[in-house]
C-alpha cells in the first residue's frame, strides 16, 4: 500500500504493529499487550490526520493509485448486470468515457462515468480520465437512450480535465460539453451525480448535472485544479496549497455553496483504505437518492432541475 507525505506516522506505526506480531508468531514472547498498545495509538493517530486533513491534502487522497475508478464501483454495484456500450456513432468509441447497461439492487440503470487508468499502459489506453469530444457525445447518446426506455442515469465523476489537444477543439469540445449541460438539464428521467475523485472544469461538468449531485468526503470538485489556478495566478505551481484552500474546492465547501446535494462519508483513511465499505456507501447513497425522485414526474423532474442550477450563485448584497 502506497502512502501519501502526511501518513507517514500512519506508515510508521503500521510498519511497528505488523512487526511486534511478526515476533509474537515466531517466538514464545507474549507481545499481545504491546501490540494492543500500537493498535490503539495507530487508530488515535489515523482519527487525528483525517480529521484535520487540509484541501490539498484531499486534493492528494483524490487522487492516490489505490483509489477505486469508475469500473470499480460499476463492476462493484451491478456485478454481472453490466452490459457496456460502445462509440458516439459518429467518430469513435472514447475509452476515457464508459458507459452502459447494468442493475442496482432490483432497478436498471444507466451508468456512465470517466475511467482512469491504473498503470502506465492502461492511463495511456484511457487517455487518464480526460475525455475527447467524442466521449461526451457517446455520453449523450447513451442518457438519450435511458430517457427513450425511461432509465434513470448515474453519472460517475473522476477527472483532470476534458482533453485539451488540438484535435479535441478540432472535434468541438466545447461544443460537446456545451451540448451536454443543455441536454442534461432537459432530460425527462432521474440523474443522479457521484463525484468519486476529480472534479475538474468542463470535464465534470459534461456528465455533471443532476437532479441529486453526491460527492465523496475526499473528492473535490472546481473549475480548475489547484496546479493550473497556481500557475495562472502566482505563474508556478509552488503555491498549489493555497490554491486548493482558496478555491474552496472541498465536499464540506460544495455542500456549504449548494452546488452539491450531500456527502458520502468515507471509511477512515479514504475510498481505498476499504473498498468494500465505500462501495456499500455508495450504493445505499444512490438507493437513497432514487427513492426520492422515481416518483416524480417528467415534468418535475426538468423544473426542480432547472431552479436547481438556475439559483447557483445568486446572492444578496
Amino acid at each position: 500500500m502506497e502512502y501519501l507525505d502526511f501518513e507517514l506516522p500512519i506508515k510508521e506505526l503500521q510498519e511497528q504493529f505488523e512487526k511486534a506480531c511478526q515476533i509474537g508468531e515466531d517466538s514464545d514472547v507474549d507481545v499481545t499487550n504491546t501490540c494492543k498498545q500500537i493498535e490503539k495509538k495507530l487508530i488515535e493517530t489515523k482519527k487525528d490526520i483525517y480529521k484535520n486533513l487540509t484541501p490539498w491534502q484531499r486534493v492528494q487522497l483524490s487522487r492516490h493509485p489505490d483509489r477505486p475508478y469508475t469500473m470499480d464501483y460499476i463492476n462493484a454495484l451491478c456485478g454481472d448486470t453490466f452490459l457496456e456500450l460502445h462509440g458516439d456513432r459518429s467518430f469513435k468509441d472514447d475509452k476515457a468515457m464508459v458507459g452502459g447497461l447494468g442493475k442496482i439492487g432490483d432497478q436498471s440503470y444507466m451508468l456512465i462515468g470517466q475511467q482512469k487508468g491504473y498503470n502506465t499502459k492502461t492511463r495511456q489506453y484511457r487517455n487518464f480520465g480526460m475525455a475527447n469530444p467524442e466521449g461526451y457525445r457517446k455520453a449523450l447518446r447513451l442518457m438519450k437512450s435511458a430517457e427513450k426506455f425511461g432509465l434513470p442515469v448515474v453519472t460517475f465523476i473522476d477527472t483532470p480535465g476534458a482533453y485539451p489537444g488540438l484535435e479535441a477543439e478540432e472535434r468541438g469540445q466545447g461544443e460537446a460539453i456545451a451540448r451536454n449541460i443543455l441536454e442534461m438539464t432537459r432530460l425527462k428521467v432521474p440523474i443522479i451525480v457521484v463525484i468519486i475523485g476529480e472534479g475538474a472544469s468542463g470535464g465534470a461538468l459534461g456528465i455533471g448535472i443532476g437532479d441529486q449531485v453526491l460527492m465523496l468526503e475526499n473528492a473535490w470538485y472546481s473549475v480548475i485544479s489547484p496546479e493550473n489556478c497556481s500557475s495562472i495566478l502566482w505563474r508556478s505551481w509552488e503555491y498549489k496549497e493555497q490554491a486548493a484552500d482558496a478555491l474552496k474546492l472541498t465536499a464540506s465547501d460544495a455542500k456549504k455553496l449548494k452546488v452539491v446535494d450531500s456527502i458520502v462519508k468515507e471509511p477512515l483513511g479514504g475510498a481505498h483504505s476499504d473498498r468494500q465499505a465505500t462501495f456499500k456507501f455508495i450504493t445505499a447513497a444512490i438507493e437513497k437518492a432514487f427513492s426520492e425522485l422515481k416518483d416524480l414526474s417528467p415534468k418535475e423532474l426538468v423544473s426542480k432541475r432547472m431552479d436547481k442550477y438556475s439559483d447557483m450563485g445568486v446572492f444578496k448584497s
